[in-house]
């Protein structure tokens, strides 16, 4: 089911919802631009936010643009523990919700 040739039918959206495809890239752009939050800082954020919600084509994607932007291994490995270190604290977070208050 992910292959990344399938992001070649991106095409098809922007044909049919150009308007709000349009919208998108303006945002996803904008929202990536180097600003108070350097390029490189945004595009581990986007490998961690890509690690948790388990999306190949965004750990893909943002794997390469963090790397064009100069991470390093050593920096992929630790934003790796943080969204792993993230998700288990949802867990333990969430996990208080199965006792009754006494």
């Amino acid at each position: 089911m992910y292959d990344m040739k399938n992001l070649s039918r991106i095409s098809h959206l922007e044909a049919n919802a150009s308007k709000g495809m349009d919208a998108f890239w303006q945002f996803d752009r904008a929202a990536f631009e180097e600003g108070a939050v350097s390029a490189l800082t945004k595009q581990l954020a986007a490998v961690a936010v890509a690690l948790t919600t388990q999306c190949p084509y965004c750990i893909e994607l943002h794997v390469k643009a963090a790397r064009e932007a100069g991470a390093t291994d050593a920096q992929l490995s630790e934003i790796a523990l943080v969204a792993a270190a993230i998700r288990a604290g949802g867990a333990i977070t969430h996990a208080t919700h199965m006792f009754e208050a006494k």
